[in-house]
């Protein structure tokens, strides 16, 4: 193999190649997270895990945090185009019921995307509280991008504004975060299936939320077409932090 020379990679390999090797480890980096948490997962463990040598971790990222950033950004990006695709052809989706809705259901199917918005420092350990610290991070974007699309709720007639912005955000996250943990804390006759659960959210959040009078539909599509502009721009920035951080 070629020598590298201040950090620069072995032109002989092609991008598909690296890029391959590069999600397979990642892949083995989810499975062991899940599985051990943050604080017991190793270099040494992801790369048995990957098949691959503990050096060849190193030339795609710095430090195993850096690795663990990447794992972490490519999930958001994951549910970020899920949510597109939920949203494609339904202006009705674009409410905060339905947003609501969607963003309980794809955790379900998610244990990582589940752990970052509930903090579970059991799987990420200190990635849980330096997530909410790094203003570049993830969970900064996703914070960043509620309240935006809060505000364009409130600008269009779709939730009350009777409460602050501040209020409704709290209120919401609370709820959200109580759904999700539920079945920790109920007996099992009270335990409910996943799509059951997110019917009743969606419901609290719209005779919470919502107004009382129906919206002219003209108003749910204009909501509709501008937020999956802010999902799509949203997406593009972080597929390029993505790309930068692989070119490192």
């Amino acid at each position: 193999m070629p020598r590298r020379q201040n950090g620069e990679k072995p032109q002989s390999e092609n991008r598909p190649k690296r890029q391959e090797r590069a999600e397979r480890i990642l892949d083995a980096a989810a499975a062991l997270i899940q599985r051990w948490g943050y604080d017991k997962t190793t270099i040494d463990d992801i790369a048995k895990q990957a098949g691959v040598a503990k050096g060849t971790i190193y030339l795609h990222w710095k430090t195993r945090e850096a690795l663990f950033q990447a794992l972490l950004t490519r999930e958001y990006l994951t549910m970020l185009e899920e949510f597109l695709q939920r949203l494609a052809g339904d202006p009705e989706s674009a409410t905060l019921h339905g947003i609501t809705k969607q963003a309980f259901l794809i955790p379900m199917t998610r244990p990582l995307i589940k752990g970052m918005m509930l903090g579970d420092t059991d799987m990420l350990g200190e990635l849980a509280h330096r997530e909410y610290a790094d203003p570049a991070s993830v969970t900064q974007r996703r914070v960043e991008m509620g309240r935006a699309y809060m505000e364009l709720l409130r600008s269009k007639g779709l939730v009350r504004i009777d409460m602050s912005i501040q209020a409704q955000i709290h209120m919401l996250l609370a709820t959200s975060i109580g759904f999700l943990v539920a079945d920790q804390f109920s007996p099992d006759e009270y335990k409910l299936s996943p799509q059951e659960s997110a019917d009743l959210l969606a419901e609290m959040v719209h005779r919470t939320f919502e107004p009382v009078e129906p919206v002219p539909f003209e108003k749910v599509q204009e909501v509709h077409i501008i937020f999956v502009q802010l999902l799509n721009q949203l997406v593009d920035a972080v597929k390029e932090r993505v790309q930068r951080e692989a070119e490192l």
